[in-house]
C-alpha cells in the first residue's frame, strides 16, 4: 500500500468510473483460429470460447464479425482490469479511512 491520501484515492476511483462509462460493447472470452486441415492450414475459421453461468460455451465467429468481436473481447478485458483496480483502491480507501478515524 502506498502513502496516498483519501482524496488521491477518490480522484483515481472517479477516473476509473469515467473510463468504465466509456467502454462500449463487450464479451468475455478468447478467440482462437482453427483450421479444417492442420497440415495444409486450409480453411481458417475463428471460435470465441467463454464461460457464462458456470457453463463453457463456444461460438463461431465469421470473418465479417471478427474485428467487432476482437474489440468486444478487448473491452471486456479492460472492464475487468478497471474493476480490479477499483476494488483494490476501495480496500485501500477503507483501510486508510479506518486508520485516520479518531479513536474514541
Amino acid at each position: 500500500m502506498t502513502n496516498r491520501t483519501l482524496a488521491q484515492i477518490e480522484r483515481r476511483i472517479d477516473k476509473i468510473k469515467a473510463l468504465l462509462s466509456g467502454i462500449g460493447e463487450m464479451r468475455p472470452g478468447s478467440i482462437t483460429e482453427q483450421f479444417k486441415d492442420r497440415e495444409s492450414q486450409t480453411g481458417p475459421y475463428y471460435q470465441l470460447s467463454y464461460t457464462l453461468d458456470m457453463k463453457s460455451r463456444t461460438d463461431y465467429v465469421s470473418n465479417d464479425a471478427l474485428a467487432d468481436v476482437r474489440r468486444q473481447v478487448a473491452n471486456y478485458k479492460r472492464f475487468k482490469e478497471l474493476c480490479a483496480q477499483w476494488v483494490a483502491l476501495g480496500i485501500e480507501h477503507s483501510k486508510l479511512k479506518i486508520k485516520l478515524k479518531p479513536k474514541g
